[in-house]
């Protein structure tokens, strides 16, 4: 087997590997921060300086981001010949790995006086170049693997981005409205919840390789 096809291989599983361990970490760790909410806090407020695992989950983003990357980089790769959208989605792998994971394990969430601090504003900036590039994935996944090549995917890609568009909008209704309703009350749900579910379509495409690489090995 090629050293790139080993690479492919490699990175599809660290892709897999992240995205497991960034959603069991963060309900693991939520319950050693006392009266944090899981529905109702953001997971950066994990990795802020008040919280008493800020440490230990910052270096587990960092270790996911740099995974995600490297899954980024196999996708590429394997689907290179697939053009300017195998490509841009490459990149908006590899955005999400560095804003949502490195970004946000380096630079905290920190707050002063309700004020985000130069670290917190960083986090944020990085986070939301994270979350776009992830929102995005699937409407140019759709270029990638159309619908005659694989219809249950490209189905899937549809109905992924919708939901992802639902529930960041959800998420971020909090910062248009100062009173505590049910919605900006249940950020953390809306935040888990879109995170879910784009984990679930990165493990998706990485399988989705995964098998690439079997078939192409068989037929060999």
């Amino acid at each position: 087997m090629k050293i790139t096809q080993k690479y492919i291989l490699f990175s599809a599983f660290a892709g897999i590997l992240a995205s497991i361990v960034d959603v069991v970490t963060m309900f693991i760790f939520g319950t050693y921060f006392p009266g944090y909410s899981q529905l109702k806090d953001t997971v950066s407020r994990l990795g802020s300086s008040i919280s008493p695992v800020s440490n230990q989950i910052s270096t587990i983003w960092i270790i996911i981001g740099i995974l995600l990357i490297l899954f980024g980089v196999g996708f590429h790769y394997e689907f290179e010949k697939k053009g300017t959208y195998a490509k841009i989605s490459s990149w908006l792998i590899v955005l999400y790995g560095f804003g949502e994971g490195i970004g946000s394990g380096v630079f905290k969430a920190d707050r002063i006086a309700n004020s985000l601090t130069t670290s917190g504003t960083i986090h944020e900036i990085l986070g939301s170049i994270g979350i776009i590039s992830i929102l995005l994935l699937p409407l140019v996944m759709q270029k990638v693997i159309r619908k005659n090549e694989n219809p249950k995917f490209y189905l899937m890609s549809q109905i992924v981005f919708t939901a992802e568009f639902i529930f960041i909008l959800l998420f971020v209704f909090r910062f248009s409205s100062d009173q505590a309703g049910f919605i900006s009350t249940y950020k953390g749900l809306w935040q888990r919840i879109f995170i879910l579910i784009s984990y679930i379509y990165l493990i998706r495409i990485a399988i989705l390789m995964i098998n690439r690489r079997i078939q192409r090995s068989g037929n060999t």
